[in-house]
């Protein structure tokens, strides 16, 4: 490299002191809760990752690979949220520098049965964790914070940098935890610069469901590299307001050398739906409604659940708030100021038949059909204080996750029995729920704003972030500078910022669950015998042997669970019992000593053969053989 270049490059990293950096402010702790977080504790342990028996391992460790040294390059890995929308987390790696962003999860799905929580694997990390300088929070939704808890003691616990709500939303989630060391929580707002090593960083805020959401510019020599986080747009009938175009202003003169931004909604065309818009529409329902009005949403729609109960207030009605994240997340906008409603608007649910019904509007968990959120305890009658009636209206102020549709149509239907108006959005007349991300209108309008050289598409699925792929390229963006990156995937930006690749070695990828108790590799054994078990059951044999003749005891105890309803199945179980009685016989025959393993083997060979001959179905077969 040439010696001015060189220069350069020094120069830029030269120190500079960070200003407008605050703590954040504290939380009153509340240790009496006890809730999924602080029963579905995890063990502290110093132990690596490791695959489980027979498991193809998913990636291999960079140590194995022998990975050259960043250098003077750039190095990205995404670590979650590139193939799937959740555990979002990004790693930026800067010569001995890396900066984290966001550390997030994802909730169980049907590919991981009886799972707590998906986790990005940090293996990565965790071998560099003297090179971490910070781990920066975009915003506060638990797809970015929720992995904080069970990820930064294994990352060396570096400190934590983001706005005021998101601070507190993670100090009040982390008091589950008490037994794992204290955070290091620091507050930044859009106009402060930090300095993490050699790094300086800089924010803006950016529009989303949630407030203090904001974006992320890392200064290199080479330009700047942007996020935006989760992100949509302030507009008017497709036109951006001018609040956002002065935000965006900051980008005019800037040379960005890389962007990484949300794909959510890249395959939805013009622009989305404004959120003023659905609150608009949720004051004319809370006006005009006479009846009783149940509301559920996501406890983690801040701004839309703030305009809720200001409009409640402004229309002469009491707030009942139901759900635990419900009422915390309240507690918190309203200990900063964010909700401003007079402390006689918000009522104890205890005190609701105190109201007429048409001066309640009931403020709910579980509009996805949660089995022990508050709605759907008031629609299956096991709430304690709301019951649900003809004098209600129930409004459900989201869209359907996918993979909840049963649950919110049993949600659906449990109230119509009761004799309850719902509106949906489908329903509705007028927009109740909107996305908290940008249509391919809006993605389209900030990549002209901020003009990158390069693009990585982020957050979503591998078909949403092709979809994003075409649309920087419409934009006339070459393909050579797009890279559609999978969890795991080496990115690094070369010769002098100039050249953008995916190096053949890659980071550890495969899942991490949060599994009771446990924090570990997705083991494939473990997830297969559980989706054996939802599918078709076991069956379980005991037999006892006799250790001289090798032949049974006497007749063999069967236990079916999932599998088979024992009364009704004799026949079945009469020539299963022979089966085990000549395979076992067969087996010992002139065996000296009884071999036990042997033994199990066939049994549960020939047993499951001649149950799927039987039923079709392939339940796990356990023998269990004893020897008296």
């Amino acid at each position: 490299m040439p010696e001015q270049k060189r220069n350069k490059i020094r120069s830029f990293y030269a120190p500079e002191k960070p200003r407008g950096l605050r703590n954040a402010p504290g939380v009153t702790p509340v240790r009496k809760r006890t809730d999924s977080f602080s029963r579905k504790r995890f063990v502290n342990s110093n132990s690596r990752f490791g695959h489980a028996e027979n498991q193809k391992p998913q990636s291999v460790t960079t140590e194995t690979l022998s990975l050259p040294v960043v250098g003077e390059n750039i190095r990205i890995i995404p670590l979650g949220g590139v193939e799937e929308i959740g555990k979002n987390m990004t790693a930026i790696e800067i010569g001995d520098d890396i900066l984290v962003i966001d550390a997030g999860f994802q909730f169980r799905d049907e590919d991981t049965p009886g799972v707590d929580y998906i986790l990005p694997n940090t293996k990565y990390l965790e071998e560099r964790k003297d090179k971490i300088r910070g781990v920066i929070i975009t915003h506060g939704h638990l797809d970015h914070i929720g992995g904080i808890p069970y990820i930064m003691y294994r990352i060396g616990n570096p400190p934590i940098y983001s706005r005021a709500l998101t601070t507190i939303m993670i100090k009040k989630r982390q008091e589950e935890f008490p037994h794992l060391p204290p955070l290091d929580i620091k507050v930044v707002e859009k106009e402060d610069t930090i300095i993490l090593g050699k790094l300086r960083v800089k924010f803006f805020a950016v529009t989303h469901t949630i407030p203090d959401s904001m974006g992320i510019i890392i200064e290199t020599p080479y330009g700047a590299i942007v996020t935006p986080g989760d992100i949509k747009l302030e507009h008017e009938k497709g036109i951006p307001t001018e609040r956002e175009e002065a935000e965006y202003k900051i980008f005019e003169d800037k040379k960005v050398l890389l962007l990484m931004m949300d794909s959510t909604n890249v395959d939805n065309p013009g622009f989305s739906t404004p959120e003023k818009e659905v609150c608009k529409n949720l004051e004319e329902i809370i006006r005009g409604t006479k009846r009783r009005l149940i509301i559920g949403t996501f406890a983690s729609q801040l701004e839309r659940i703030i305009a809720i109960i200001e409009a409640a207030e402004r229309n002469g009605k009491k707030v009942v708030v139901e759900g635990r994240s419900m009422k915390q997340n309240i507690e918190i906008v309203l200990s900063l100021g964010r909700l401003k409603v007079k402390k006689e608007t918000i009522v104890g649910v205890e005190d609701i038949e105190k109201y007429p019904p048409d001066r309640v509007v009931v403020l709910a968990t579980g509009a996805q059909g949660d089995e022990f959120a508050a709605l759907m305890r008031m629609s299956n009658k096991s709430h304690k204080n709301i019951k649900v009636g003809k004098r209600d209206t129930v409004l459900l102020s989201s869209s359907i996750i996918p993979g909840n549709e049963r649950s919110v149509q049993k949600l659906k239907d449990n109230l119509a029995r009761l004799g309850a108006k719902i509106i949906h959005y489908r329903t509705s007349d007028v927009y109740i729920h909107s996305t908290g991300h940008g249509n391919r209108g809006e993605l389209e309008w900030l990549h002209k704003k901020i003009k990158p050289k390069f693009f990585i598409p982020i957050h979503g699925n591998h078909y949403m972030l092709r979809i994003h792929e075409e649309l920087a390229q419409t934009l006339g963006m070459p393909e050579k500078n797009i890279i559609v990156p999978d969890n795991g995937m080496i990115i690094q930006i070369e010769d002098q910022g100039e050249k953008i690749i995916a190096l053949k070695q890659t980071a550890p990828s495969s899942p991490v669950m949060v599994d009771g108790f446990a924090v570990a590799d997705v083991q494939e054994v473990v997830m297969r015998d559980r989706k054996m078990l939802a599918d078709d059951g076991m069956f379980v044999i005991v037999a006892i042997i006799d250790l001289k003749t090798g032949r049974l005891r006497k007749s063999p105890d069967l236990i079916s669970r999932g599998f088979v309803y024992l009364r009704e199945s004799q026949e079945l179980l009469g020539h299963t019992r022979l089966i085990i009685k000549k395979t076992i016989e067969e087996s010992t025959r002139g065996m000296n000593p009884i071999n036990f393993d042997y033994i199990k083997s066939n049994v549960t060979d020939a047993v499951a053969r001649f149950l799927f001959q039987k039923t079709a179905k392939k339940p796990i077969v356990i023998p269990v053989i004893l020897g008296v």
